[in-house]
């Protein structure tokens, strides 16, 4: 639920920075200021209700930046390429990041960034 609602909120925005007059964002920047909202409220919300981790902040935190890193180029490449470069709508860019950071993200979360939960936490998120 946490990755629907850093997404929905990434989405959205997103959606109204680009569209908003008075902000005057370009897509890109738009995607990159609604992405670092996103993992902000990403990281604790997971850290706290999907993993519910008690390892330390210095360590996942650090993983957690360089995972965020790498969906940030996603959100910066994503406009870039399918707005400026190919002339698309924003909304089909913001709809890829969506689909494709989420994915990378949970993988990686689990396998790597807070991993190393105690026994018995991995993999048991349905309680």
């Amino acid at each position: 639920m946490v990755g629907i609602v850093a997404t929905i909120l990434y989405a959205a925005l997103a959606i109204g920075l680009v569209e908003s007059k008075w902000i005057g964002f370009s897509p890109v920047q738009a995607s990159l200021a609604a992405y670092a909202a996103a993992a902000v409220f990403s990281y604790f919300a997971h850290k706290s209700v999907t993993f519910m981790s008690n390892g330390s902040h210095r360590s996942e935190a650090a993983r957690f930046v360089l995972l965020t890193a790498t969906g940030f180029a996603v959100a910066y490449a994503a406009p870039a390429l399918l707005t400026a470069k190919l002339g698309l709508p924003p909304i089909i860019a913001i709809v890829v990041t969506c689909l494709l950071v989420p994915a990378v993200n949970l993988l990686m979360l689990d396998r790597w960034v807070f991993a190393q939960r105690g026994s018995g936490e991995h993999g048991d998120r349905s309680t």
